[in-house]
């Protein structure tokens, strides 16, 4: 029988291989999400570099926030990554949730990384 965390390897890989299909090559902006944090980079994967990342632990939205295990630090990290990347010359994306079940806090990173600019 297969472990918990083979479950949401294979979750993920299979994600990320329909979003190659049609990403026709546009970054990925991958999230990722602890019970503690919610991480989010573009990534370039003709040349496996990330191009924008942000996070709960960044400094500059540390101080600002009452948790980082939160729907509104989801939001200000999906905004922060849609500025970042924004300045990086970077507008359409294709979204990789990874793992996690498109709701809740990733649901909110997505909605602010639209609203911040980013199109996907």
């Amino acid at each position: 029988m297969a472990s918990q965390k083979d479950i949401l390897r294979r979750r993920a890989a299979r994600v990320r291989r329909s979003l190659k299909a049609v990403a026709n090559g546009r970054p990925r902006l991958s999230v990722h999400r602890s019970s503690k944090n919610i991480y989010a980079q573009v990534i370039d994967d003709s040349v496996g570099h990330t191009l924008a990342a942000a996070s709960t632990l960044d400094t500059t939205l540390r101080g600002g926030l009452k948790t980082g295990a939160d729907v509104e630090a989801a939001k200000a990290v999906g905004k922060l990554v849609a500025e970042r990347a924004k300045q990086a010359g970077i507008t359409d994306v294709v979204f990789d949730r990874g793992s996690f079940i498109y709701h809740g806090r990733v649901k909110a990173l997505a909605d602010a990384a639209r609203e911040g600019g980013l199109n996907f």
